[in-house]
């Protein structure tokens, strides 16, 4: 299987799950599949599997390590480098989204609301927490600290 069909079908592995936190944000499914760590687990062992092939397999580009900006960019020249950092912001972007779609229902922000701060969430990832905390704090419901409510 070539690195872009690989690329294309953990892009698509999580379109469910944010589909599922705009769509039916309160539902049983949506609990079930988004809430219930099933994604982080699946993403996080193909990070683990990604990772490992990269590091210590030899399969990554040749240089590539976390220990300087140009170790990371030389990790990240190689198409598996780049699965392995991908994969890793689909994973904590969703895990953000996910939080985001939980404290704003403890909250009572009203979902329409929150539905751009998931879009940048998805997008942009930092810039969608950014919005979600100013609409927490443009509305009453919440400041810009991250403590649960």
């Amino acid at each position: 299987m070539s690195y872009e069909t690989v690329y294309m079908l953990i892009n698509l592995s999580v379109m469910p799950a944010w589909l599922l936190l705009a769509l039916a944000p309160g539902t049983a499914v949506t609990r079930l599949v988004v809430h219930s760590g099933l994604y982080p687990l699946a993403l996080g062992i193909f990070y683990i599997v990604t990772l490992s092939m990269t590091l210590f397999f030899g399969m990554g580009a040749e240089g590539g390590n976390f220990n300087t900006a140009a170790g990371v960019s030389q990790l990240f020249s190689h198409p598996l480098g780049i699965l392995v950092g991908w994969s890793h912001y689909l994973v904590f972007d969703l895990f953000v989204g996910a939080w985001e779609a939980r404290d704003a229902r403890r909250r009572g922000v009203a979902h329409w609301m929150l539905l751009p701060c998931l879009f940048f969430t998805l997008m942009f990832g930092p810039v969608g927490l950014l919005l979600y905390l100013v609409l927490r704090q443009l509305t009453g419901k919440g400041n810009m600290s991250l403590v649960e409510a």
